[in-house]
């Protein structure tokens, strides 16, 4: 049975309608402090889910935290994703796609080195020692800046679940209408303030769109701990 999903109903299909990720932030924030009682902690997938969920967390007193998960990389094309893998090696493919690309066994097996290998190295940059807050019996808000094929999002909810909050909020300013859809059902609560068909872009949302860089993810980490 899929999650309830709450839009925003005046901003969907449009683009450009937040100012930056903290502004996206504070809108989702108003959104949660309605709908998410009791016990309840931010945990955003770096990096553009951290500024996201900063805004998050300072307007609500939530405690923040991450979740480390990982895109596999097309091999010949590293900038797009066949799929995700979680920290314990659990993957998420997109099956049509490893299809229509030919990918072979040894080819996914090489993806999912590298990505386990590359989010080891993130969690040591981004987190150190620090060691992460118990999740059972609390609510888990997992925080993206957006929802593009949503793999990534998909093997977030699956870590998560394995420490058995007492449930699990997806909130994001933006996404596709068909991923929207599709992580709806493994969620227990969707918040996606602006829906958008057709092509989708997650940066098209944001009118001050950057990839952030890893001292500043560090830095608004920091900021909120």
């Amino acid at each position: 049975m899929s999650a309830e999903v709450i839009e925003e109903p005046r901003l969907r299909g449009r683009r450009f309608v937040f100012e930056d990720r903290a502004n996206a932030g504070h809108a989702l924030a108003r959104v949660l402090r309605e709908r998410v009682d009791g016990d309840a902690i931010v945990l955003a997938i770096p990096s553009g889910g951290i500024p996201v969920a900063a805004a998050i967390a300072r307007e609500l007193d939530w405690p923040m935290d991450l979740v480390i998960v990982r895109k596999l990389q097309i091999p010949f094309n590293p900038e797009g994703g066949f799929g995700a893998v979680t920290m314990s090696g659990e993957m998420f493919l997109n099956h049509q796609l490893v299809a229509d690309l030919g990918l072979t066994a040894d080819e996914i097996g090489m993806a999912q080195e590298k990505a386990l290998a590359e989010g080891r190295s993130r969690q040591r940059a981004l987190l150190g020692d620090h060691p992460r807050q118990p999740l059972e019996r609390r609510t888990a808000v997992l925080v993206d800046d957006g929802l593009a094929s949503g793999y990534t999002m998909l093997a977030a909810l699956a870590q998560v679940r394995r420490e058995r909050p007492a449930q699990v909020v997806v909130a994001v300013p933006t996404g596709a209408d068909s991923t929207v859809r599709m992580v709806a059902e493994q969620a227990d609560l969707l918040i996606c303030l602006n829906v958008r068909g057709g092509a989708f872009a997650v940066a098209d949302a944001y009118r001050n769109w950057y990839d952030l860089t890893e001292e500043e993810a560090v830095a608004t980490l920091r900021s909120v701990r």
